[in-house]
C-alpha cells in the first residue's frame, strides 16, 4: 500500500504514466487497423464478437507478458552477429512481425485491386475466414507490438503498477473505438487500400528496425496523418460531387 501511494504522491510517476498511455494508444493504431480489416472478412454477425475476443485475449496476454518483464528486457541481449549487427531475440521478433504484416498486406492489396482472383500464391487452398483463425492473427501481432512497446516502456519507468494502467486503458480506447472504425473503412472501399498501405508501411519499419536501422515513429506516424488528410480531402470532394449530381437531377425532375 505504501508503496502505491508514493506513486500516487509522485510527479515523475505521473509523467511517465501519461506518456506510456500516450505511446499505447498511438501503437495500438496499428493494431486496430489490422483487426478492422482482419475482421471485415467475417460474416456481418460474428465481426463485432471477433473484435471484442481479439482485443480482449490482447489484453489477456499484454498483462501475462508484464508479469515477465525481467525476461522480456533479456530479449535485446545479442544471440549472434550477422553482416555486422548483433541480432536478439527481439530484432527475430521484429523481422518475423514485419514480414507477416507485409505478407498480409500485401495479399490483402491483391485481393482489394481483383475481388475475384484466380488461384495463385496467395490462394493455393480456398479457406473461409473463421473466427479463430482472426483471433489468432490478431494476437499473433499484438505479440509483436507488445513486446517492443514493453521493451520501450521498461526504459520509461521501472514501475510495473504505472505499465498495468498504461495498457488497460489503451485496450479500452481500442475496444471503444474498434466498431466505429470497422464500420467507417466498411463504408468507405479507398479506406481500405490506405490502411493496408500503412500495414505495409508499419511492416517493412519493423523489418528495418530488425535489422537495427532506427526510424523514427514520428515520421512514420507524420506520414500516416498526411495520407489520411488528402484522402479526407477526396472524400470531400467526392461527397460534394454526388451531392451536386443528386441537386442537379432533383432539379431535372421539378
Amino acid at each position: 500500500m505504501e508503496y502505491l501511494l508514493s506513486l500516487l504522491s509522485s510527479p515523475s510517476a505521473w509523467v511517465a504514466l501519461v506518456t506510456l498511455i500516450v505511446m499505447e494508444v498511438v501503437l495500438g493504431i496499428d493494431n486496430l487497423l489490422f483487426i478492422s480489416i482482419l475482421t471485415n472478412k467475417l460474416p456481418k454477425d460474428q465481426q463485432s464478437r471477433a473484435r471484442k475476443i481479439g482485443i480482449g485475449a490482447a489484453l489477456i496476454m499484454r498483462l501475462l507478458l508484464l508479469g515477465t518483464v525481467a525476461f522480456i528486457v533479456q530479449l535485446t541481449e545479442p544471440l549472434f552477429t550477422l553482416f555486422g549487427h548483433d541480432f536478439a531475440w527481439r530484432d527475430l521478433i521484429l523481422l518475423a512481425g514485419g514480414l507477416f504484416l507485409v505478407w498480409k498486406a500485401t495479399k490483402e492489396i491483391h485481393h482489394t485491386v481483383d475481388p475475384h482472383p484466380g488461384p495463385d500464391m496467395f490462394d493455393k487452398k480456398k479457406e473461409k475466414m473463421s473466427v479463430a483463425s482472426a483471433v489468432g492473427q490478431i494476437l499473433v501481432l499484438d505479440l509483436v507490438f507488445s513486446i517492443d512497446s514493453i521493451i520501450t516502456a521498461v526504459g520509461m519507468t521501472p514501475h510495473i503498477p504505472i505499465m498495468v494502467v498504461a495498457v488497460v486503458t489503451a485496450v479500452t480506447v481500442m475496444l471503444l473505438a474498434a466498431d466505429p472504425l470497422s464500420l467507417f473503412i466498411q463504408k468507405n472501399p479507398t479506406v481500405v487500400v490506405l490502411a493496408l498501405g500503412f500495414l505495409l508501411l508499419i511492416g517493412t519499419t519493423l523489418i528495418a528496425e530488425g535489422f537495427g536501422a532506427h526510424i523514427s515513429k514520428g515520421y512514420i506516424y507524420a506520414a500516416m496523418a498526411f495520407s489520411a488528410f488528402i484522402e479526407g480531402l477526396n472524400m470531400l470532394r467526392r461527397n460534394n460531387k454526388r451531392d451536386a449530381a443528386a441537386a442537379a437531377q432533383a432539379g431535372k425532375a421539378h
